[in-house]
């Protein structure tokens, strides 16, 4: 079921649900905050609607507390329901001005846990398993370039400058535009995807040409080639930004033009992968150069 259905159904459940969730998507748009971040926390408030077929203002301590710990005993390891529930309901009793329901809320506890990093030699292989070109590209581009899988799916066939070696990545996670390296080994990939797939407006089209890839079917294609590989590591795509990171830590590049390169808002973000690589300062660049040239050695 998709997050749309979700938010449908619990509308048609519950008619006084949909006036709220509206008030609360254009107030949180208003406010800046990003497309994902909204469609999640509707999510899983909409889940809790359907569950209590009630309206989430209207709902006791107890209920509320009774729904929190069956989903944080049945949440997988990241518990990414559990926090966008939380962090949902927090905005919206703020919003609706219910403190008691707010005041019970349970804190969030920051994961300290490192991310899991492929190596270089990993990469290689997951750039090279992938039976379709375009799969190629895609996981090539997303690792050379460090970008959210939201970042790749957004990406339009003119953000690519072929000339100057970037690509413009526009209005990403903190609504930032940026210009991020990339190599002439993902560029010279590209030139070949462009000329047979032949692409319309996005760069990568979903099955039908004009249609933005799915973040489902990055996913699906990424757990195809993990089998493929037989790398064991608990990873999934974002895993390749982390390896961007960390790669280019370990490369020789400073602290800060990674942070500019992953496009975060605060260096503590960043910092995180110093405790997997060590920096030396160095010009700014993109990593399957290097990757590709220690390969050869």
């Amino acid at each position: 079921m998709s997050r749309k259905s979700y938010l449908e159904q619990a509308s048609v459940e519950v008619p006084e649900f949909k006036i709220i969730s509206e008030q609360f998507l254009r107030k949180y748009t208003i406010a800046g905050k990003s497309e994902s971040c909204i469609k999640n926390y509707l999510m899983q408030i909409s889940k809790m609607v359907l569950h209590f077929r009630s309206s989430p203002l209207e709902l006791t301590i107890d209920q509320m507390e009774e729904y929190l710990f069956d989903l944080r005993q049945n949440e997988k390891p990241s518990m990414s329901s559990f926090k966008h529930l939380v962090y949902g309901l927090r905005t919206l009793f703020a919003m609706f001005k219910q403190e008691e329901l707010l005041l019970n809320l349970p804190a969030i506890s920051h994961n300290k846990t490192l991310p899991v990093v492929f190596s270089q030699q990993e990469i290689i292989q997951i750039l090279k398993a992938p039976k379709l070109l375009k799969h190629r590209v895609l996981f090539a581009i997303i690792y050379d370039c460090g970008l959210r899988i939201s970042e790749v799916i957004n990406l339009k066939i003119q953000d690519v400058d072929f000339d100057r070696q970037l690509v413009h990545v526009r209005e990403s996670k903190h609504k930032k535009d940026r210009y991020v390296p990339v190599s002439t080994h993902t560029l010279r990939g590209l030139r070949r995807y462009l000329s047979t797939s032949n692409p319309s407006t996005w760069l990568f089209n979903g099955k039908v040409r004009g249609v933005q890839l799915s973040r489902a079917g990055i996913r699906h294609a990424f757990r195809s080639v993990m089998r493929k590989t037989g790398i064991q590591k608990q990873a999934c795509i974002h895993t390749l930004r982390h390896s961007y990171a960390t790669h280019l830590l370990e490369m020789g590049l400073d602290i800060l033009s990674v942070k500019s390169q992953l496009g975060h808002a605060k260096i503590e973000t960043t910092m995180m992968y110093l405790h997997i690589a060590q920096s030396n300062p160095k010009a700014g660049f993109s990593p399957m150069k290097k990757l590709y040239a220690s390969a050869k050695r």
